[in-house]
């Protein structure tokens, strides 16, 4: 299992800087280390060359391999309106919670993409994957919370077979998000919301 890269997706504000970037660099260090990949140390160097004198905001995609490249590209990036709501839908897909593999953000995507092509753009703007239990686990680009109106978001824990999103470790740091496993039924009830380190989080409807 030598085929695949290791993936960074950051957002750049020319008044705030690269978003979270701690805690992508901490995940990237933390998943290199335990694949046996080089060149982790270089990426933070790396990304503040490729912003340097940048004056809009940027989708920053870093890549990393096994011997030590690092490649980044930039785009300009828009975020989306306050008031946006995304239509989810549930795959027939499954995640397999036992594959370490999803614990980390790599260029091994099929298990998304064949999510994402059950459903044209038309039918959902994100499509929800479950493990092979039933449980709720990720989006095919985002992590999944629900406000069940305590106060704290849940999100499902990594044992469910789930990557360590970036904005979901900065929720649950800051205490405003807590681990809970959760069923397909769990999200019709409270408010769903979707979201990653670069766009943030976004309102969603469950269609069944």
């Amino acid at each position: 299992m030598t085929d695949f890269s290791l993936i960074e997706t950051l957002r750049y504000d020319p008044a705030a800087g690269l978003a979270r970037l701690r805690l992508h660099l901490a995940r990237l260090t933390r998943s290199a280390r335990r694949l046996g990949f080089a060149g982790a140390a270089t990426a933070g160097e790396r990304l503040d060359e490729a912003v340097r004198g940048a004056d809009r905001p940027l989708r920053v995609r870093l890549t990393l391999s096994r011997d030590g490249t690092v490649a980044i590209t930039t785009a300009p990036f828009t975020p989306l309106a306050d008031d946006t709501r995304w239509r989810a839908r549930i795959a027939s897909t499954r995640l397999d919670s036992s594959d370490w593999l999803l614990r980390m953000k790599t260029t091994r995507r099929e298990v998304y993409e064949a999510a994402r092509g059950e459903f044209s753009p038309e039918e959902a703007d994100e499509v929800i994957l479950l493990n092979e239990k039933g449980e709720v686990c990720e989006g095919t680009i985002t992590s999944v919370f629900l406000d069940d109106g305590s106060g704290v978001l849940k999100t499902p824990p990594i044992a469910c077979g789930l990557l360590a999103g970036v904005l979901r470790t900065d929720l649950i740091c800051e205490r405003r998000a807590r681990t809970a496993r959760l069923q397909p039924a769990d999200l019709q009830h409270g408010r769903l919301l979707l979201g990653n380190s670069l766009r943030g989080l976004i309102r969603a409807e469950l269609v069944v």
